[in-house]
């Protein structure tokens, strides 16, 4: 990518031009937010079972009573033998956001149609600590739209991000966050989901590429991405005349 170089006067100017389109994003963000707690909200009546490390809850139970739920859909079947590569990158943010989550009344648990053996090993391999349930036999995955049946992708296109998506760009498994509330009574209900890309700003990570002199230099979305374990580390040069 090739770059002009100007004065520090002209780089200024445009930084401030640059500025207010920024701003407009904030409250554009901000008017977008009010919208998505402005939304209705739909009862949650089926009984959804999850296999844990303490045997099998309900779905009311992986509030651990907080009154709010936040649920990522992880892409890991039954058959796979690790999970998504992309939310395995998303997953690398979760342990950091915990704390701040639980104390304001939150609980984010992390839901895989893998059976919890396979899970339990994926979780000590890449050293991460949030809690991660299975929803093997349930169809939890299949109501909310991320994981799909044989007979569903061979019919052409599936019910992804609310819309039909072709075949080609579908698989078995796809990723997404769900919220959920339970109020005093102990009724649950669905207040919301995002899917593909609308999860983004909850990766560090990619924030602050968008803010480096080559951005995300990716050729796809999130094409640079790999397990944190399988990256391959690139050589240093050393540097000054002491190396």
């Amino acid at each position: 990518m090739k770059q002009s170089v100007v004065s520090r006067e002209e780089w200024l100017e445009a930084r401030k031009a640059l500025l207010v389109q920024e701003k407009e994003l904030t409250r554009h963000r901000d008017r977008v937010n009010a919208e998505r707690l402005a939304l209705p909200w739909v009862r949650v009546d089926k009984d959804y079972r999850f296999q844990t490390p303490k045997g099998e809850i309900p779905l009311a139970d992986l509030f651990e009573g907080r009154s709010q739920l936040m649920v990522y859909h992880f892409m890991f079947g039954p058959d796979w033998e690790a999970g998504c590569p992309g939310c395995s990158f998303f997953a690398d943010h979760i342990d950091g956001m915990l704390p701040h989550l639980n104390n304001h009344d939150v609980t984010f648990v992390c839901v895989s149609r893998a059976p919890l053996d396979k899970i339990d090993a994926y979780k000590r391999r890449m050293s991460w600590h949030f809690p991660w349930v299975s929803s093997f036999g349930s169809e939890f995955n299949y109501d909310f739209h991320v994981s799909f049946t044989p007979e569903q992708l061979a019919s052409g296109s599936v019910l992804y991000n609310f819309r039909d998506t072709p075949r080609e760009r579908a698989h078995d498994e796809l990723p997404g966050l769900s919220a959920f509330y339970k109020n005093e009574k102990g009724e649950i209900f669905h207040t919301y989901s995002q899917y593909a890309r609308g999860g983004e700003e909850a990766l560090g990570t990619l924030m602050i590429l968008d803010h480096a002199p080559l951005g995300r230099n990716e050729t796809g979305t999130l094409s640079f991405v790999e397990r944190k374990d399988e990256y391959v580390a690139k050589p240093v040069e050393a540097a000054g005349c002491c190396h």
